[in-house]
């Protein structure tokens, strides 16, 4: 997020803060069991302060702890739902990130529901890679990588974008993307603005920067251009052409 803290921990911000108000209250009588044979995250979901949903919850490792998914955002709270966890979920014995790999999985599933009409795609007639580039007209690092497409191209690696105006809504450089955009030609237009043109299209409606965008914050990106791979790894800023076709041949193997 541009604020750098995920939405789905600010929700959660006030479990510690409504546990230690109940604490400060006559007990209540014991509260009705839930019936053993039903699915246990109704009732995780139902004690979270703010609400739940049952199919945000799955079971983790870690007895009474439970991972809770909200988008692309991951966080861990307890099963009374008094506590939230921000961090990643690590087996030490494999150094296995849990969390990480739920992640990528997640983006993978997000990504898909996109078209690729609703992407700028330059690519060579047969590529042997595909990558997904979150990038903003105005970003340095993204006018450095798109000033080497032709070497990314040529080694295999097609390149689809998606806009990510950092500024975000009302900003010049998301008026830039939907004149990108309702270009006629948008690949031309996406080149030339990002060597500092003018465009003269005008904006049109139904445009997908915003669709774009919301998927970005999603996806808690920072910082452009960030390159999502097929896996669903990210790989935040700027990778020259060779080094990332040494990742992608690696993540390969």
């Amino acid at each position: 997020m541009l604020s750098g803290k995920p939405l789905l921990l600010l929700a959660l911000v006030g479990v510690a803060t409504l546990s230690v108000a109940a604490a400060q209250q006559p007990a209540a009588a014991p509260a009705a069991q839930p019936d053993s044979t039903a699915d246990p995250r109704v009732e995780i979901a139902r004690r979270i302060p703010g609400g739940a949903r049952a199919d945000e919850l799955r079971a983790t490792p870690i007895p009474g702890i439970w991972e809770l998914t909200r988008g692309g955002e991951i966080a861990y709270v307890s099963a009374d739902g008094k506590y939230a966890i921000s961090g990643d979920l690590v087996e030490l014995s494999t150094n296995s990130n849990i969390t990480e790999q739920h992640r990528r999985e997640l983006r993978v599933r997000m990504l898909a529901a996109v078209p690729e009409s609703d992407m700028v795609i330059f690519g060579p007639r047969d590529p042997k890679y595909t990558v997904t580039v979150f990038t903003d007209v105005d970003c340095p690092y993204c006018r450095k990588l798109h000033s080497q497409i032709g070497e990314y191209n040529a080694l295999g690696v097609r390149v689809r974008y998606l806009p990510y105006p950092r500024t975000g809504p009302n900003t010049p450089s998301w008026t830039k993307a939907e004149q990108v955009w309702c270009s006629v030609d948008r690949s031309a237009a996406l080149t030339r603005a990002k060597l500092g043109e003018e465009l003269k299209s005008k904006v049109c409606g139904n445009n997908p920067v915003a669709r774009s965008w919301e998927l970005g914050q999603e996806f808690d990106i920072e910082g452009t251009p960030a390159i999502l791979l097929t896996d669903g790894e990210m790989l935040p800023g700027y990778v020259p052409p060779d080094e990332l076709v040494k990742h992608l041949k690696e993540m390969k193997r």
